[in-house]
């Protein structure tokens, strides 16, 4: 496939947030000053597990500057409880209160909320509040909450066992049987969390005389934000504005509305003066959602030449002590994925989802991540267990171009993805027979290079289709509104939720192409519910496809009208032989166009202060709004390759190159597309090197601050070398598919699968992370060889 065309879409702009973030004028949550705000600080079970006997506030309460204390009692008089029961076979229903009554699930678990004129009296008076715990043994393992006889995280509920799903397709037990060999391989993703730089916050203020709460909070999803905290407030979407502005980064941590945000606003309400709340640092790593704990177990029946004949798959995830989201929705898409650019189709999986009391997951960028290392993981175990060359395994069982459309075993239609020609361009640039040459050549030296390969099929814009198939509640449309104003400036807005992926660069491409303009003539509205069209907010990487379609179809429709007038201004009879050209309206003729003298000034002009000359029967002004379904799931693909070398007598790891070749469709604005892939790899190869939140046996956090929380920095971390191979979508507008996420999935794959291949040697295998030197040393101590080495 060939691109089409674009004037302004991949055009290499700068980006037009730059400005303001960059010389200190952006607009965060505590930019926003409101006089007379009171500040809340809230008060956190010390224990993983624990009945709340009493609360007492009093000392508190006598403190200079404290307003007032409040416990879950009290809130749960002005909210109602949170409840998360889809009808999905095999999940338990959950409900929390907005703040703890009875018993605390996790350390950090907020159990009373203290408002005070300033945040450090606030702080200094949370210490005081004193909290009457009767502790109960902890579930620190996923493991321990199988057990029979472990406690019970949730008591309303029969067990841990929060979600079970099964699935067989095709005929798995045959395959094993025809089997040459079942190869059994294990991937165990340790626990993570977001760190934004930005930690959460909120500033509700009531207007008592309007019944209207205004809600400053940084958020993906502005508009299911506001449905939810209005529900809960028990009050309508009407009552509610929710206006995010700047955030300082998101990774999914800012889509669902946490028990503090609306414990603020209830306060704010009930008070009739501003409350205001920020985490620090301590709590963000505390009591802020987490993700990727979770164990994979892959049993692969396969022939003596590597083809993969059927292939079974166990997901257990911990998923923590509260349900924000249903508890099937992050495995279950792993499951349903998972073989990617595999051909496959007798599959079975098994997904286990089970509480703990840790803090609750919630979906971080990528939460499919494991997916690709899963896979390719699996590949190379084919590759070792059979003595073949990976490459070879991999391009066996790939998919190739005339086999799509394919419709993989869980149903899901992989269409327009290239993932052949992919790892084709990431090994030729990597020079895959060459390197060979110089590992056996550095082996024999005392020094271990390996090279590490993942192919990502990365599942972008989840349509509504998708999540009804999945069984999980939810739309996956979007909403995008244009105005031209009289002068013909250009005002458009979209449902998404910004958190630094550079929309306001990369949607006014969309706007601009769609409608004939410069990119720079686009102003972006978003953020504001009372302004925004309804939307489904910023999460997956939806924001190109589904945020930057709708712009660019209703940008299209806004065009047709704008030539309509401009048809009767020159006294044409139709439009067809004229087009809109950076803004100026010209006229083919004899093959050439040629400037008419009109441009969009005029038209819009004549539309809103001289309807009586337009076209008959239309109506004045130059307002669109549209709303588009995308496809029930669009994908991307890429292919990482990654050379190192793992130093076995530290078992410490030393990048030599990093190579990406992808192809994310149509590209909206190639800088925001850069820099998106590299912040994807550079977070997948801090996670899979460095980040972990560990927990001791009764429940207690060991990773509170940044000293024990490690996160990678540019010294850490290799240049990477991005070749873009990018073919359009056929079914999406412009040819958009998407991405952001990818870059997670392939560094995982990538740098795990390199450290495999370098410690081949010992006959040793890394299947879980983060790959610490530690580990690694722990691995190869267990060796003779290794010990004979050293």
């Amino acid at each position: 496939m060939s691109q089409p065309e674009f004037r302004h879409i991949g055009q290499h702009l700068p980006r037009k947030e730059d400005y303001r973030l960059l010389t200190g004028q952006g607009r965060f949550v505590d930019d926003i000053d409101i006089p007379g705000a009171l500040h809340a600080c809230f008060v956190r079970s010390p224990h993983a597990h624990a009945r709340i006997v009493a609360i007492n506030a009093g000392p508190a309460r006598e403190m200079p500057g404290v307003v007032a204390v409040f416990t879950g009692q009290d809130l749960a008089q002005w909210t109602t409880r949170q409840r998360m029961a889809p009808p999905i076979a095999g999940l338990q229903p959950m409900e929390m209160d907005t703040l703890p009554i009875d018993k605390v699930r996790f350390q950090g678990d907020p159990v009373a909320c203290v408002l005070a004129t300033d945040r450090y009296l606030a702080e200094d008076a949370a210490e005081q509040v004193l909290v009457d715990y009767d502790v109960l043994p902890a579930v620190s393992t996923m493991w321990q909450a199988l057990e029979p006889e472990a406690p019970r995280v949730d008591d309303s509920l029969s067990s841990n066992l929060l979600s079970h799903q099964h699935a067989d397709h095709g005929d798995v037990a045959a395959r094993k049987c025809e089997a040459y060999r079942v190869i059994e391989s294990t991937f165990s993703q340790h626990r993570q969390t977001h760190l934004p730089i930005e930690t959460r916050g909120c500033i509700a203020v009531w207007d008592d005389g309007r019944q209207h709460l205004t809600f400053h909070v940084g958020t993906q999803v502005p508009h299911p934000y506001r449905t939810t905290l209005a529900s809960r407030l028990r009050l309508s979407e009407s009552q509610v504005s929710v206006i995010s502005p700047d955030v300082g980064g998101g990774f999914g941590q800012k889509i669902a509305l946490y028990r503090e945000e609306l414990t603020v606003a209830a306060l704010a309400r009930q008070l009739k003066r501003p409350v205001r709340w920020r985490e620090d640092r301590l709590e963000n790593l505390l009591a802020s959602s987490q993700a990727r704990e979770d164990f994979c177990r892959t049993r692969a029946a396969v022939s003596a030449d590597g083809r993969l004949l059927g292939l079974e798959l166990d997901i257990v995830e911990d998923f923590g002590a509260y349900s924000f989201y249903p508890g099937n929705y992050l495995a279950r898409v792993v499951a349903m994925i998972l073989t990617g650019p595999y051909k496959v189709q007798d599959y079975s999986y098994d997904v286990k989802v089970v509480l703990s009391n840790k803090v609750g997951n919630g979906p971080m960028r990528a939460p499919m991540a494991i997916t690709s290392w899963v896979m390719d993981g699996t590949m190379d175990a084919i590759a070792r267990e059979l003595q073949l060359d990976p490459v070879a395994v991999r391009r066996l069982n790939m998919l190739q171009p005339q086999d799509f459309p394919y419709t993989m075993a869980t149903g899901e239609v992989l269409a327009d993805i290239t993932p052949r020609e992919t790892l084709d361009g990431a090994l030729d640039a990597i020079g895959y027979a060459h390197f060979r040459q110089r590992q056996q050549q550095a082996r024999a030296q005392g020094v271990y290079l390996g090279l590490g390969i993942c192919t990502v099929v990365e599942s972008t814009t989840y349509g509504s289709r998708f999540y009804k198939a999945a069984g999980i509640a939810g739309s996956g449309h979007e909403a995008a509104w244009l105005r031209i104003e009289p002068s013909g400036a250009v005002n458009a807005s979209v449902g998404l939720g910004a958190t630094g992926q550079g929309y306001e660069t990369s949607l006014a491409h969309a706007v601009a192409e769609g409608l004939g303009i410069l990119p720079q003539q686009v102003h972006l509205h978003i953020g504001h519910t009372d302004i925004a069209p309804y939307g489904m907010g910023s999460r997956g990487a939806r924001g190109g496809t589904a945020g930057g379609g709708t712009l660019y179809l209703c940008a299209q429709e806004a065009q047709v009208k704008v030539l309509a007038i401009a048809a009767r201004l020159l006294d044409l009879g139709d439009s067809v032989a004229l087009r809109l050209q950076d803004g100026c309206v010209e006229k083919i003729c004899d093959g050439v166009w040629t400037a008419t003298g009109v441009g969009l000034a005029d038209v819009a002009r004549t539309a809103y202060l001289d309807p009586l000359a337009l076209p008959a029967g239309m109506a004045p002004g130059l307002e669109f709004h549209k709303t588009y379904e995308p496809p029930p799931m669009t994908y991307s693909n890429s292919t990482h390759v990654c050379e190192l070398e793992v130093q076995v007598g530290t078992g410490a790891i030393r990048f030599a190159r990093y190579v990406v070749a992808e192809d994310c469709g149509t590209v909206l604005s190639p800088v925001v597309v850069e820099g998106q892939q590299h912040g994807a790899i550079a977070m997948g190869l801090s996670g899979a090197l460095f980040e972990q939140v560990r927990y001791d046996a009764a429940g207690q956090n060991l990773s509170g601050t940044l000293a024990d929380y490690l996160v990678a920095t540019a010294c850490e971390l290799p240049h990477f070398e991005l070749i873009p191979m990018d073919t359009p979508n056929r079914a999406t507008p412009a040819g958009i598919k998407g991405m952001a996420e990818g870059g997670v999935m392939g560094a995982i794959g990538a740098l795990t699968n390199a450290v495999n291949d370098a410690l081949a040697p010992f006959d040793v295998v890394a299947d879980q992370q983060p790959l610490t030197p530690m580990y690694l040393r722990d691995l190869l101590r267990e060796k003779t060889v290794f010990i004979n080495k050293v």
